[in-house]
């Protein structure tokens, strides 16, 4: 029509303008938000409340303006809080399986009903979650509240457990802990971070609409991360589980020390994940989803470019072409240019040449896409990642030297590769240390694949059905793994430096009638220990000198952590029925030392030869359980909603520090040594300080084993100084601890740089534990602490 206005399409394709927004679910948005008066409350007991003479802080839209206030929760309120959510679990598990099913279903229907109101909410608060994907949540952990008793008999949930989140946590990654908690039966308190408060405040106001029990789903907001340690100091709280930045992770986790509450983190903010583009990818494919999960998606990780040289000047060619044009993307403050601005400058002084969509504005808080090229793996810029829109790239030439920097980074959050090439994207995939690997894809999730935190990436495993288990606890097991407690007061750079001086072997100690002198185990040797001192063991009751074994130290530890990284990769790869093999001929050895052990045993703890032997019997059938389930956890490639195939992967944890408790003391270490090894990880072990002979005598068993050198280790020593060398050495993976109240504090402090995967208990406060039982249930939970999951996903058209 002459004297249109209206643009043509080929206009708008120019302009890359945003079209009109619909105004439907902004109203409802807004008009939730206003008729609470733009003052959002607690929700507490299945309502909102509002207590008065409470703090609060505002919360800005993406214009700057307020959009609604929140309320600072204080010690009056985690108090009732918890109280709610202690009816509101007995409310919730009294329902059957199927009760529960019906409710979460509700949610869903509920949720697809109010669907545009919490995506306009999300948008509004910049914590951007499509309804869809909670929906999907929703239904997926329905189904798993239906079978949970069929699936997991022998399981019962933890209770009332908190779920905190830092202030950039998007609300998908929040509500993958909140819904399968809720669907195994626990009650929550949800302490959101400060995006995703609004929108969690509205999905527990829709949950209870939907028939969930009042107290069943609390919602607490607070400052920072304080009020989340302020909710595991209650009593009532079974569990704490975070999402977000590490940072607030960390810090939680401190606060959190020796309080007697398990904590577990996915710091799935801020993390450096590796995009490879290998030489036999679809290289157009390939660049525009550089640049689509790069700079035009929220970014919740660091992306790093690495490009095979083959094909570098093609890809980098193709990033400056489809850049061209590109409008600056907006900085979260202004102070954030600064930033953007050294890196640029610093990575320019090194070498690095630009490509970017357009000249950056000489102030602002506004920057144009930018790709560094020629990056180095130990840049600052790549080290660590300014807040702007920059992509480092590196090259590399073979898939060895990908994986290498690939793996060059302390994170371990996900990856993505580009190769047409399918025996070369899984071989990849499988080397990557990494819980998410993407081919040909990114950014892609759903709740049916279990993803681990590997390295810095958190200590727990979500999603899928081994996600459950983090929610459940064995109904066999008649006690928490730690004691409530108030934290002691400490000292941290001292704990294990007040050992009591080793003993000096006397001159006559090679007569026949002296006490035995023992060795320790490093690399598949016996030796000494590196400080050539010994420690006099004694008798039952105080009578006299049984032995003398090696005070270990730091440098023990150091040695045995070498000899097993060296090991563990090979040990890994071995086929599980290879490695289940080497586990009956362990147990092989150990029948054919029987008598020996059993001599240990009696001489060691006073007890009976019969009683000795029983141990012994029963040490042998626990290998034999853990060489049966060395193929019985292969995972597997569950059905996904979109097209495509995916993978979920067990793997090893890697370097396993293992202090073993008093009781039972050869029982109790193949039962931890087994599970271990059995999933292809290899093991520090640090013998009980009271009762090390067993666990020294066992060094013949594995001297005539087939288990490579250096798989196991065997320190004895100070159990508190040994400790704090496991805990302080960068390679150990996790720590299997049995001692006492303030040396859980002090690994639930210290372990947090790099992060640890931690499994306590205090036994002077438990008591005698029966190591003879052999309860499914617990052999499983044993089993599943020593593997962490991996997700492979193979989209198809």
């Amino acid at each position: 029509m002459a004297g249109s206005t209206a643009k043509t399409v080929h206009d708008i394709f120019q302009s890359m303008e945003y079209g009109p927004a619909a105004t439907s679910s902004t109203a409802t948005a807004q008009a939730w938000l206003d008729h609470h008066s733009r003052s959002l409350g607690l929700f507490l007991d299945g309502r909102f409340v509002r207590p008065a003479d409470r703090q609060s802080r505002s919360l800005s839209d993406s214009k700057g303006g307020i959009l609604c206030s929140t309320v600072h929760a204080v010690e009056d309120d985690v108090s009732q809080c918890a109280s709610s959510a202690v009816k509101g679990h007995k409310a919730w598990g009294d329902l059957s399986c199927h009760q529960r099913a019906k409710v979460l279903l509700r949610a869903a229907s509920a949720l697809g009903q109010h669907g545009p109101c919490l995506s306009e909410l999300c948008d509004l608060c910049e914590a951007s979650c499509s309804s869809s994907s909670l929906v999907r949540l929703l239904q997926y952990y329905s189904s798993w509240a239906q079978l949970r008793d069929a699936l997991v008999p022998d399981w019962k949930p933890l209770g009332v457990v908190a779920v905190g989140a830092s202030d950039d946590c998007s609300l998908y990654s929040l509500m993958l802990k909140v819904l399968p908690a809720l669907a195994m039966g626990n009650s929550v308190i949800v302490v959101p971070g400060r995006s995703s408060a609004p929108p969690a405040l509205l999905l527990a106001q829709l949950f209870t609409g939907a028939g969930l029990p009042a107290g069943a789903l609390n919602v607490l907001t607070g400052s920072d991360m304080s009020l989340c340690a302020r909710v595991a100091q209650n009593a009532s709280v079974g569990y704490v589980t975070y999402s977000g930045n590490k940072q607030d992770g960390v810090l939680l986790c401190k606060s959190t020390a020796g309080m007697g509450v398990h904590v577990s983190v996915s710091t799935n903010i801020g993390a450096r994940c590796p995009f490879i583009v290998f030489e036999s990818a679809d290289i157009d494919s390939a660049v525009d989803a550089v640049i689509e999960t790069a700079f035009k998606k929220r970014r919740e990780v660091h992306w790093v470019l690495c490009v095979q040289e083959s094909v570098l000047k093609s890809v980098v060619a193709r990033l400056g072409h489809r850049m061209a044009g590109m409008k600056c993307v907006a900085l979260q403050s202004d102070g954030d240019r600064g930033l953007v601005d050294a890196a640029v400058q610093d990575a320019q002084q090194q070498g690095a040449t630009l490509v970017q969509a357009c000249a950056a504005p000489p102030s602002g808080a506004h920057y144009p896409p930018t790709v560094l090229c020629g990056a180095a793996p130990s840049s600052p810029f790549v080290v660590d990642p300014s807040p702007g829109p920059l992509l480092p790239l590196m090259s590399f030439r073979s898939n060895t030297e990908a994986v290498a920097l690939g793996n060059h980074s302390p994170h371990g959050q996900a990856a993505s590769i580009w190769t047409e090439d399918l025996t070369l994207a899984l071989e990849t995939a499988k080397s990557l240390a990494v819980g998410s690997v993407w081919v040909n894809s990114h950014s892609v999730s759903d709740p049916c694949l279990p993803v681990s935190g590997h390295k810095d990436s958190g200590t727990c495993t979500d999603g899928g059905q081994e996600g459950l288990y983090q929610f459940l606890r064995p109904s066999s097991s008649s006690s928490p793994p730690l004691p409530r407690s108030t934290p002691v007061s400490m000292d941290y750079s001292k704990f294990g430096t007040a050992a009591s001086p080793p003993a000096i072997i006397p001159e006559d100690s090679a007569s026949a009638s002296a006490p035995k002198v023992y060795l320790q185990f490093v690399g598949g040797k016996p030796c000494k220990s590196v400080s050539g001192c010994s420690v006099a063991v004694q008798a039952p009751g105080g009578a006299g000198v049984l032995a003398y074994c090696p005070d270990g130290g730091r440098k023990d530890v150091r040695n045995a952590v070498e000899a097993a990284v060296k090991v563990q990769p090979g040990w890994m790869k071995k086929s599980a029925s290879a490695r289940a093999q080497s586990l009956h001929s362990l147990a092989k050895g150990l029948e054919a030392k029987r008598r020996d052990l059993a001599a240990s045993i009696n001489v060691q703890t006073g007890l009976s030869m019969d009683e000795a032997d029983e141990e012994v019997e029963l040490s042998i059938a626990r290998l034999s359980d853990w060489a049966a389930y060395c193929d019985k956890m292969q995972g597997g490639s569950p059905p996904l909603p979109q097209p495509g195939s995916a993978l979920s992967i067990p793997g090893a944890l890697g370097v396993v520090g293992v202090v073993l408790p008093d009781e039972s003391p050869l029982l109790s270490m193949v039962t931890l040594l087994g599970a271990a090894v059995g999933n292809g990880n290899a093991v520090v072990v640090v013998p009980s300080e009271k009762h090390p002979l067993p666990a020294l005598a066992f060094i013949q068993v594995l001297q005539s084993s087939d288990l490579p050198a250096g798989l196991v280790n065997i320190i004895t020593g100070s159990r508190d100084q040994l400790t704090a060398a496991l805990a302080t050495h960068s390679v150990i993976k996790a720590i299997w601890y049995w001692g006492s109240a303030e040396g859980c504090q002090y690994l639930q402090y210290t372990c947090t740089s790099p992060l640890k995967t931690l499994r306590l208990s205090c036994q002077k406060e438990r008591g005698r534990k029966d190591w003879t039982l052999s309860h499914p249930s617990l052999l499983e939970e044993m089993w599943r602490n020593a593997v962490q999951w991996k997700s492979v996903w193979i989209p198809t058209a």
